[in-house]
């Protein structure tokens, strides 16, 4: 009961998933910044803007002044101008860093078609924004790094087949650099970005809830790490340009200009059909030939919907939108499902308030519904599970298929039912378990920050806390019911959550227990 999506590497993505699962012991999951890269990379943008409109209001934007004008930023190691110098160098780098590392992820994990095509294709047509924007803020400078970097550039789009002179020679020959040509790289350095900013607001559209900041703890931390490094390690310039001398050594920023050293090294068309090739290919993802589906999408009953929009404000990736309802009244809408941009999650069906199985009705028919696994079906297995299971109160347990697998709980005193994400449960069924026999209920998703479907874990934990609406009714006892969170291959945390529910309960139940003496009274 998983979505079909075309991993790479399986074993690269274990070894990821590796990694992450290292980084949650020290970071915890809400803290892992391998959790929260796109988050990390708008924070890394953010700094870059308020760095760069600093910097931008001190600097001289002559060629003959600018760099004078950067270098008397950097006179004292703790002033203002050189530590916005730095962050905003070391900023850059973050944002490359954290780019290219929420790609890698995303890629690991096969996420680039259906309804998650279009972040992908939106996230990919911004690098050569990304790239240009990074490349462009060196020549600012002006220094034997900017210089250097101007030329490589001007000498590798020489070798494309579209100007008629050579760039290297028309505009960085000695003595050819001019103010206009400054202004030149000025725009490249701030109109660009400009557009890179409305590239990632578009990229986020079709992302309900989209982080464009990290939680609070991560972003302390990580701005404090930069502010560091730019204490320690302040950004210097390399010496004022000069077009007369080729540059004997440089402090290269690999992050950055590492094109330049592979042009030099291979041929200006090997480096263009590596770059061009890789970029091409990521564009290209979402429309390579990729097997059919294998879930449907979920489904709408108008006759049991009632317009009340907690679906379409659950919705991971805004597949829901709302209607005027056919039935004509006024004010009345319904929900409907965009095919390509569904899950198949079901967290739609797990905020209808119609999901409940304390309805009547022998066929439970809820607003909008999973077909590979109804409320109504969930409901009878749940049934038909209690009455078969060999202890008087057992223990029942909502796990991910996409997360830690449940399961592998299953045993005499344990019924396992398998949701497609625990975002599917309705917090309904929590209290129907304990009323139709269960002696308390785990609810097992993935981690916060690992969820497959993004928003699964954080509304199941908020729905069960009585923050998200539906939420679980305050009169059920608190006491008999547990959570974790556990990604694929934790089973362990699972199994050490079950043993402390069972201990939990144990203590309950004890012939001297409160809770024991009022059942039994």
């Amino acid at each position: 009961m998983t979505v079909a999506t075309d991993v790479p590497s399986p074993r690269a993505l274990a070894a990821w998933r590796t990694l992450e699962q290292g980084f949650d012991r020290v970071f915890g999951s809400v803290g892992n910044p391998l959790r929260q890269l796109g988050a990390l990379a708008f924070l890394a943008f953010w700094l870059l803007a308020v760095s760069g409109i600093w910097l931008y209001a001190v600097f001289d934007t002559s060629a003959a002044g600018s760099y004078e004008s950067i270098e008397a930023l950097s006179a004292s190691r703790a002033s203002i101008g050189g530590l916005m110098r730095s962050l905003h160098r070391y900023g850059t780098d973050a944002f490359i860093l954290f780019t290219a590392l929420h790609l890698l992820r995303e890629a690991l994990h096969g996420r680039w078609r259906w309804f998650r095509g279009f972040s992908w294709w939106t996230g990919s047509a911004l690098l050569p924004l990304v790239a240009v924007s990074a490349v462009g803020g060196f020549w600012l400078n002006w220094d034997r790094l900017g210089q250097f970097s101007a030329i490589a550039t001007a000498e590798w789009l020489d070798a494309l087949p579209l100007l008629a002179n050579p760039l290297a020679r028309n505009f960085l020959g000695a003595g050819a650099v001019s103010d206009r040509l400054f202004s030149l790289f000025i725009f490249v350095h701030l109109g660009v970005p400009l557009l890179l900013l409305f590239g990632l607001w578009f990229h986020i559209q079709r992302i309900t809830a989209a982080a464009v900041f990290p939680p609070r703890r991560l972003m302390t931390g990580t701005l404090l790490c930069l502010l560091a490094l730019a204490l320690l390690v302040p950004v210097r310039g390399q010496g004022p340009a000069n077009l007369a001398e080729v540059p004997a050594t440089l402090a290269l920023d690999w992050f950055v200009l590492f094109v330049h050293p592979l042009m030099y090294a291979s041929s200006a068309t090997l480096t263009w059909a590596l770059v061009a090739g890789a970029w091409l290919l990521l564009m290209l993802l979402p429309w390579l030939p990729a097997p059919r589906r294998a879930e449907p999408v979920a489904v709408v009953d108008p006759a049991n919907c009632n317009g009340c929009r907690r679906c379409f404000a659950d919705c991971p990736y805004a597949a829901i939108t709302m209607h005027p309802h056919p039935n004509g009244r006024p004010g009345r809408q319904l929900a409907r499902v965009d095919p390509d941009l569904c899950a198949s999650c079901g967290i739609c069906a797990g905020s209808c308030p119609s999901s409940t199985p304390f309805r009547s009705a022998a066929e439970l028919v809820t607003g909008i519904d999973m077909p590979q696994l109804t409320v109504g079906v969930l409901r009878e297995r749940l049934r038909s599970g209690l009455k078969a299971m060999h202890a008087p109160r057992p223990i029942v347990v909502f796990g991910c298929a996409e997360g830690a697998d449940a399961s592998q709980l299953q045993g005499d005193d344990v019924l396992a039912l398998p949701l497609i994400c625990t975002g599917q449960l309705p917090p309904s069924f929590v209290e129907y378990a304990l009323r139709d026999g269960a002696a308390g209920v785990l609810v097992a998703s993935c981690r916060e920050g690992g969820c497959a479907f993004r928003l699964g874990a954080r509304w199941t934990a908020e729905r069960l806390a009585g923050q998200r609406e539906p939420h679980l009714r305050a009169s059920v006892p608190a006491e008999r019911v547990a959570s974790a969170q556990a990604d694929a291959g934790e089973l362990p945390v699972l199994h050490a959550a079950l043993a402390t529910m069972r201990a939990n309960l144990a203590q309950i139940n004890a012939p001297d227990a409160p809770d024991a003496k009022m059942h039994h009274g």
